[in-house]
């Protein structure tokens, strides 16, 4: 005779696998791990209490643990909107789940009835697969790696089905229940394809966790973590692709580099907390300068660059020289007063067949060009030793 008792003790194990993996992750504040963990503890809780029934579950255990069933699922669906920075849950969800447990009483201990008690429970959880299959495919990141994704929108869309068609089964007769679980070969076929999906959804939401973690590791490589800007290498490389593209179809680019004026002093006289805090403005008011599209990184130091595509030089040095007007009427609260910064600029275009090097050497040279002009100001490659383009004299100058 048939007992599900083998299905429940996998169910369990991988339940309670599934909680010490996620747990080895609460320090890493994933969104909707917790939820994820609570409800691999709730199915691990309904299992042991239909374990511990075998075959014969007590009236009390089968509201229990399908109670649990639907808490867990809801839990799931939580988690993986907050996972994607959504709402958890939803007025409607919290009714359904309400009515489930209540229809669940109802159907059990004043009505006895299994096939509503199916009908409804696969519904809700069929709701709740979908779903998530449904959060996951539209709310993917496009900029990731779609494996990870699309098997966890594919599998839960998979269970979701599993439940419409055990629901429709037992709705129109082709599934005759007289007992929970009785063990029919539909009501066999589904409990395993249910309890199967189980581990399969957790290993995706793993998966899940480890891309946002890997998403994070990869941002700390490229992103430098005062200023925002992109790291020197990271910068690098994408300037490269960037004047391989323009080769490819003839486009045009131009980079300036810039360098915060007279940076030591502050330093100096109010301390490195205060040149951190400068830098932090410095590249606010870039990032809030330039446009959508535009490529700011940290060279080292003090030292500074812009890539702007589809860009001539004389349009980037118009954009450039906005950004230091703005950054030259900003101040920054010290502990003895304020300071204002300022910044010095070189400006290139690329010229076609040229090297990566060439073009940052160039913009290089006219930002000493500009420092030696005296500071504060915004030089193009073209005109060093001419007027420099968008030179202040009455901007303020660094305290």
């Amino acid at each position: 005779m048939f007992s599900p008792v083998a299905l429940y003790v996998v169910g369990i194990m991988s339940g309670a696998i599934s909680v010490a993996v996620f747990g080895s992750l609460v320090r890493s504040g994933i969104p909707g791990l917790f939820r994820w963990i609570a409800a691999n503890v709730l199915i691990v809780a309904a299992l042991i209490a239909l374990a511990l029934d075998d075959t014969s579950p007590a009236p009390l255990t089968i509201v229990v643990a399908s109670s649990l069933f639907a808490g867990a699922a809801f839990l799931v669906l939580q988690g993986c909107r907050l996972f994607f920075g959504l709402r958890p849950s939803r007025l409607h969800e919290v009714v359904a789940l309400t009515v489930l447990v209540i229809g669940l009483v109802y159907w059990t201990y004043l009505s006895p009835n299994e096939v509503p008690r199916v009908v409804l429970m696969s519904s809700f959880l069929a709701y709740v697969r979908l779903s998530v299959g449904w959060i996951t495919y539209t709310r993917r990141p496009r900029h990731r790696p779609g494996y990870s994704y699309q098997f966890v929108a594919i599998v839960a869309a998979l269970g979701g089905l599993v439940h419409v068609a055990r629901g429709l089964a037992a709705a129109v007769g082709w599934e005759h229940h007289t007992r929970f679980l009785e063990p029919t070969p539909l009501t066999v076929a589904f409990l395993a394809l249910g309890i199967v999906t189980l581990p399969c959804l957790s290993i995706g939401a793993l998966m899940l966790a480890y891309d946002r973690m890997a998403e994070r590791m990869e941002r700390l490589a490229a992103i430098d973590e005062l200023t925002g800007a992109l790291v020197r290498r990271e910068f690098m490389a994408q300037a490269q692709s960037q004047l391989e593209r323009a080769n490819r179809t003839q486009s045009r680019f131009a980079v300036a580099i810039l360098d915060i004026d007279n940076f030591k002093a502050v330093n100096d006289s109010h301390g490195h907390a205060a040149g951190d805090r400068a830098l932090a403005l410095f590249s606010s008011i870039v990032s809030q300068g330039i446009r959508r599209g535009d490529i700011f990184g940290r060279l080292g130091g003090e030292e500074f660059a812009i890539l702007f595509p589809e860009t001539s030089r004389a349009d980037a040095l118009i954009l450039v020289n906005s950004v230091r007007l703005h950054l030259a009427t900003s101040t920054l609260a010290v502990p003895c007063g304020e300071v204002t910064c300022t910044f010095s600029a070189g400006v290139d275009e690329y010229q076609p067949g040229e090297t990566l090097a060439n073009l940052i050497a160039r913009s290089d040279a006219a930002l000493y060009s500009a420092k030696a002009m005296g500071r504060n100001r915004v030089v193009s490659a073209v005109d060093i030793g001419d007027e420099p383009v968008g030179a202040t004299k009455d901007a303020p100058k660094p305290t």
